[in-house]
């Protein structure tokens, strides 16, 4: 099991009226991603940035399968820079995060984990509405997100899902997982300067909306 899996699952599960923006989605799998591979010791943490560990690029790490959904955490793992100075937790999330959700829908599509019902207009990314099928990832993930794990629920919750606030979750993992905290914060940022990006642009948008109505 991966926790962009099972980030991926719960969100499908608990979204269906109101999914979150493609690149909220995206941003938060990025940070399950780099949770993972801290677990795995494919890297580790200096502060801010993101030194990679021995394994070589493209190679599969200990105790994965080689799912769908793991090869992809080996190709995160792959686009770490591994040159000083390295890349901020920030910054890889920004890149590795592009158009991610729409990759991992389609591993988890190739794996039999979701499947398509009848079309409906409350539907992530604008296509006919996803659900998970019964199967063990499903109920990994439930059994996750039932016993309240700190990561999944910081990240469910970072994108609107479960409606809860993080003031509600359990204790952030400060003390227990350093590097998972630090991993949440870099999320939380940047999901924070994406909200302000589309603030602005609707702003930008509104103003030039009453300048074209003479207003």
């Amino acid at each position: 099991m991966t926790t962009p899996r099972d980030l991926l699952i719960t969100t499908l599960e608990l979204s269906s009226s109101r999914p979150p923006g493609e690149g909220d989605l995206s941003l938060a799998l990025a940070g399950a991603e780099l949770i993972d591979l801290l677990n795995a010791r494919a890297a580790t943490l200096e502060d801010d940035r993101i030194v990679p560990g021995g394994n070589v690029p493209g190679e599969t790490l200990p105790g994965w399968d080689g799912a769908a959904s793991e090869r992809l955490l080996n190709e995160a793992s792959s686009s770490f820079t591994r040159q000083e100075p390295y890349e901020t937790v920030e910054d890889w999330l920004w890149r590795r995060g592009r158009g991610l959700a729409a990759v991992y829908l389609t591993a988890l599509r190739s794996e039999g984990q979701i499947t398509q019902q009848r079309r409906s207009r409350w539907i992530p990314f604008g296509t006919s509405r996803l659900v998970v099928t019964d199967n063990p990832a499903r109920r990994a993930a439930l059994d996750r997100r039932t016993s309240d794990e700190p990561v999944l629920a910081s990240l469910a919750t970072a994108v609107g899902i479960g409606g809860r606030q993080l003031e509600d979750l359990p204790d952030p993992l400060v003390a227990a997982d350093e590097p998972a905290a630090a991993v949440l914060v870099g999320v939380h940022n940047a999901l924070r300067d994406l909200e302000a990006e589309r603030q602005r642009r609707s702003i930008e948008q509104a103003a030039f909306d009453n300048i074209w109505r003479g207003e």
